[in-house]
């Protein structure tokens, strides 16, 4: 542990610091009951979603990079062990950005422009976010006679995200836009940050042309983020929290957000927290909450799986060092 960056070490305290506080405010041992009577037929029917929307994910960042022609894009088995094996080690770096980084470094890596690179798994990640706010915003319809429409915590976190997807979108549809983006990378210092921000901004712009195929993503995102809900539903159900599907629909959009925040290890801590904060809108108890949110870490981690053996027996330690 002495050679890990501070940074690294700050985010390992942060999730065992939140973790620890709100399993305190939820009780262990009322935690403990509520894990030891789960029902393991939904775990399992939550196990077999993940699968599917593994898959899913792998097809959105296949189809995203259409803008690599294809006779230099890298082979279909090269790509999908990258992208494997970077959810895999994501799950012990910050949120998902530290697995978007490797995902990024081994793609440049089969001699593909780094800025080509990077802008895959960018437009991957602003994809996800906007399909998260489409879903939030759908369940905030569904839920609209209920107190969850009128939380403000709820209004201004998809706010703030669809702000952060206009600002994207903008930069690949509009001329105006990609132009002050690039003299903003064009005044940053170092030689080396300034050609890869031009580069990475002219490979988001390149997107603008392919409508069919980020329509094509967007869909499978919006899939990916459904069957994320109907998992936490399932794990609920597991638990014996009586909820319909509806809140989930509200309340797992924003606490994926949450869990997107590079401030501990693979959402560690802040997914608790918001686990039992925004369950707790809808009278879920907090021991009940917590283990939810135990249980939906955990079937992240489970469907990293493939990635790891893909990691501990494909080379990919050579690979990506």
């Amino acid at each position: 542990m002495k050679n890990w960056p501070v940074s690294r070490i700050v985010r390992l305290l942060v999730a065992v610091l939140l973790t620890g506080f709100v399993l305190y405010r939820a009780h262990p041992s009322a935690v403990l009951r509520a894990g030891a009577r789960a029902d393991l037929g939904w775990i399992g029917a939550a196990i077999l979603l993940v699968v599917v929307d593994r898959a899913l994910m792998a097809y959105r960042w296949l189809v995203l990079l259409c803008p690599i022609d294809a006779d230099r894009r890298p082979p279909f088995r090269d790509v999908m062990r990258i992208f494997f094996v970077s959810t895999f080690l994501g799950t012990f770096l910050p949120a998902s950005v530290g697995g978007d980084a490797v995902r990024a470094f081994a793609l440049a890596r089969l001699r593909v422009a780094a800025g080509v690179a990077v802008a895959s798994v960018l437009m991957d990640r602003v994809m996800g976010v906007l399909s998260i706010v489409l879903v939030g915003a759908a369940g905030l319809v569904l839920a609209r006679n209920s107190d969850l429409a009128s939380t403000r915590a709820i209004a201004v976190s998809l706010g703030v995200a669809s702000a952060a997807c206009v600002v994207a979108a903008l930069v690949v549809f509009s001329d105006t836009v990609a132009g002050l983006a690039t003299k903003v990378a064009l005044r940053l210092p170092f030689a080396a940050v300034r050609k890869m921000a031009a580069e990475l901004t002219e490979a988001t712009r390149a997107y603008a042309s392919y409508h069919g195929e980020l329509a094509n993503v967007l869909a499978g995102s919006v899939a990916v983020q459904v069957l994320r809900i109907v998992q936490a539903y399932c794990l609920g159900r597991a638990l014996g929290i009586d909820l319909s599907v509806v809140p989930y629909f509200t309340l797992i959009p924003l606490i994926l957000l949450v869990m997107l925040l590079p401030v501990s290890i693979n959402g560690v801590g802040p997914a608790q927290v918001a686990f039992v904060w925004f369950f707790g809108r809808v009278g879920v108890g907090q021991a009940e909450a917590f283990a939810l949110s135990v249980l939906f870490v955990a079937l992240g981690v489970v469907g990293n799986l493939p990635g790891g053996l893909l990691y501990a027996f494909g080379g990919d330690r050579q690979r990506l060092n």
